[in-house]
């Protein structure tokens, strides 16, 4: 007998593990063929050139996640350039590859597109093709990608062949040095050196959102590179602003050069296409904000990307929406950088006419908040909050709901918006009884038929007022306070605050590591908190008995998300990631320390004889006990945020984080059984458009692993392979910063 394959050995040892995806995994279209049909020619070919531009910014992600992610998506792109997946899949059985192998492929292929790298949008987690590493070497080596260029398709899998399978410790999540791996820092970055560069951004007045950090060691001496996202590569043509920013700082007892040029060849291609769309924008206001970002783009400035923000913000109710740049910051290890981000998405009106009551309503509801009316803005600038169909979301996920722009001074005094993506909310969050978990039976049914409408009422309060609400106390650079210090008491201590926000520094910057998930916490707090409005509710056409179902749902459900986010939960470091999910998780623990049989979680055995769980919520008891302890958690929340206070809001949150075997539901043991019968995120193929003379003509794939490749590979007919070789020589020339 021969002897037995070593890979197929060490595969088998790994097919149950949370780093695979099964070959079941929900994959979904998202629909947009009639919202894009009642588009107008103009509208339609400025929502293509914005598509266009974040497309190619998307790209970006692969340099944002790890070092071998472009070397992947290289290798994925060639395969199936040079042959349609059912072509390839022919290959592959006539090789001796199995259908299962080779639609673990598929799936595999799709993920890296869906996820814009190797490693888990949602949770950080690496994850590794489900077949055998000679397998797959073996199809590459039979393409016909292979067949035309051998000589590049092996450079391709040398350069990614191995960290593609490679589940080492410190490769199978995203963090610092030590913990993960982070191309948003050099691999010899440490939280002590995030710090220290948050500390001279600050001192200089730089945003971290688009920039990347490289420490070097020379004799003993530290230096860092802080590297800006832009088109141009030198200073020459920076205007003044940039130019007192791009230069070198003695900082300390090391110092700090800001560069340029960082993903340039990809920015460029971002800004053509704006500059295309700008001659479609329907008004002055959308041609001014798209000058803003094409100058973001080509200088590295976030100043410019808050003027074209603020346009933003006054262009209400646009048939065509979009927003693009480094905007979320859940993805760096210290939570100051942003990941590129680009979507283009076609109003709801129907829906979105629910959602301008509740901007109506608002004031009045954010009234009923937990916290003095010192705590919240002076003014409420009531925002656009319109239900949008998804045409293009460019990126590393696609969220049910958004509320930007995520610069604090911003949404203080200009405002913000708000969107619920609707197409996404219709296909995410369907569910087949027989793969909820974690459940009673007697719930199951009606979890079902009221889950999707009471995601809608929490996102909507949890994006307009949760995200929307709070005031920031802070002192500018002048000395001026945007409160009064004689009057506003601190409701927790019954005294006078004593700590607040200098000019600067932002709620990022200032809690760090644990901004985002705190963040997420507090809004879906709101959520939960406001959804017992019966106004609200009525807003939403839900009265008597379903109303009552949905609040009873929406509770339901985030205890139950509070049980599933354990998977997202690393035992070896203590910490999370997830945002969301570990904001959920501290909500269950505020739930469960309220007492009063509110909720209560139980150990159990399944009928496999597999260890299981039940969840459940006493819905008499929602109102009594549970919205006065929601009450206490979010002012508490609330008022750590407004003062700055940082220690006791690390300290608050990390303490509801923690993830222990102690006390009766221990949590530890429970992660086992959430990684037992756990389900893999969906994932979404989305459309493209392309120019036929002067039509702009819509592109649909089916809602199945080669569908979703497909689309990708429709992406960039005309510089594909251009592409390509600037995401290589782009991971090559920074290669050295991640290698032992």
């Amino acid at each position: 007998p021969s002897k037995p394959n070593l890979d197929s050995l060490q595969f088998g040892r790994m097919a149950d593990s949370e780093y695979v995806l099964p070959n079941d995994v929900g994959i979904a279209t998202l629909d947009c063929a009639e919202a894009f049909r009642l588009l107008s020619p103009e509208e339609k070919r400025y929502a293509h050139y914005l598509s266009r531009a974040c497309w190619y910014g998307g790209l970006v992600v692969l340099l944002q996640t790890s070092p071998e992610a472009p070397a992947i998506y290289t290798l994925i792109s060639r395969l199936f350039r040079a042959q349609d997946p059912s072509l390839l899949g022919e290959r592959a059985r006539a090789i001796g590859l199995s259908d299962e192998e080779y639609q673990a492929f598929l799936v595999y292929a799709a993920a890296i597109y869906a996820n814009m790298g190797n490693y888990k949008s949602f949770g950080d987690t690496k994850f590794v093709p489900n077949l055998p590493k000679e397998k797959l070497k073996q199809l590459v080596w039979a393409s016909q990608a292979f067949a035309e260029h051998p000589d590049k398709m092996q450079e391709l899998w040398d350069r990614c062949g191995e960290r593609m399978f490679s589940l080492e410790p410190l490769q199978r999540h995203l963090g610092l040095r030590g913990e993960g791996i982070s191309t948003y820092f050099s691999a010899n970055c440490g939280m002590e050196d995030a710090k220290q560069a948050q500390d001279f951004l600050d001192s200089q007045n730089i945003s971290a959102y688009n920039t990347r950090l490289f420490k070097t060691e020379v004799n003993g001496k530290m230096s860092y590179e802080v590297r800006l996202a832009s088109v141009l590569v030198d200073d020459s043509q920076l205007d003044t602003e940039m130019t007192s920013k791009v230069k070198c700082f003695p900082f300390g007892s090391c110092v700090f050069t800001v560069t340029l040029g960082d993903y340039s060849p990809l920015l460029q291609r971002v800004v053509e296409n704006l500059q295309k769309a700008q001659q479609h924008a329907a008004n002055p206001i959308q041609a001014e904000m798209l000058a803003h970002y094409i100058n973001s783009f080509m200088q590295g400035s976030i100043t410019a990307h808050k003027e074209g923000s603020r346009c933003w913000i006054r262009d209400k109710g646009p048939i065509v929406e979009s927003y693009i740049g480094f905007i979320e910051s859940y993805r760096d290890p210290y939570g100051s950088r942003g990941e590129f981000e680009g979507f283009v998405a076609v109003v709801n009106k129907a829906m979105s006419a629910k959602f301008a009551r509740l901007v109506a309503a608002a004031e009045r509801l954010l009234e009923e908040l937990p916290w003095p009316r010192a705590f919240e803005k002076d003014t409420f600038l009531k925002p656009d909050f319109t239900s949008l169909d998804v045409l293009t979301f460019a990126g590393s996920g696609i969220p049910a709901g958004i509320n930007i722009p995520n610069y604090d001074d911003i949404r203080q005094s200009d405002g913000f918006k708000n969107v619920s993506l609707g197409n996404v909310l219709a296909v995410a969050y369907s569910t087949q009884k027989e793969k909820l978990t974690f459940l009673a039976e007697e719930d199951k049914d009606l979890y079902i038929k009221w889950k999707g409408p009471s995601f809608e009422v929490q996102v909507g309060l949890h994006e307009l007022l949760g995200h929307g609400s709070g005031k920031l106390f802070v002192q500018d650079d002048l000395g001026a306070f945007n409160f009064d210090r004689e009057a506003v008491i601190n409701p927790e201590t019954g005294e006078q605050i004593r700590s607040w926000y200098r000019g600067g520094e932002t709620w990022d910057s200032k809690f760090s590591s644990v901004a985002s998930s705190y963040e997420e916490c507090r809004a879906e707090c709101v959520g939960l908190y406001l959804c017992l409005n019966k106004e609200v509710l009525e807003i939403f056409e839900l009265k008597g008995d379903d109303a009552e179902d949905v609040i009873y749902i929406n509770w339901l459900n985030m205890v139950r998300a509070g049980l599933l986010a354990l998977e997202f939960y690393t035992p070896e470091s203590a910490s999370w990631r997830q945002a969301h999910m570990q904001a959920r998780f501290v909500i269950l623990r505020v739930l469960l320390e309220a007492g009063g049989g509110l909720v209560s979680l139980r150990h159990t055995t399944g009928a496999d004889g597999r260890p299981n769980a039940v969840v459940s919520l006493d819905r008499s008891k929602i109102a009594t006990v549970g919205k006065p302890a929601l009450e206490r958690f979010l002012r508490k929340l609330q008022v750590l945020k407004s003062t700055a206070d940082v220690a006791g809001g690390h300290a608050l949150y990390n303490a509801y984080s923690a993830v222990t075997d102690e006390g009766p539901e221990r949590f530890l043991s429970l992660r086992h059984t959430v990684l037992l019968h756990k389900e893999a995120r969906k994932m979404f193929v989305q459309a493209n458009t392309r120019l036929e003379g002067d039509d702009v003509v819509l592109m649909q794939y089916d809602g199945s692993a080669a569908g979703l490749i497909r689309s990708f590979r429709d992406r960039f007919p005309e510089d594909a392979e251009a592409l390509e070789q600037h995401l290589l020589e782009l991971a090559r020339a920074d290669a050295h910063f991640w290698e032992s």
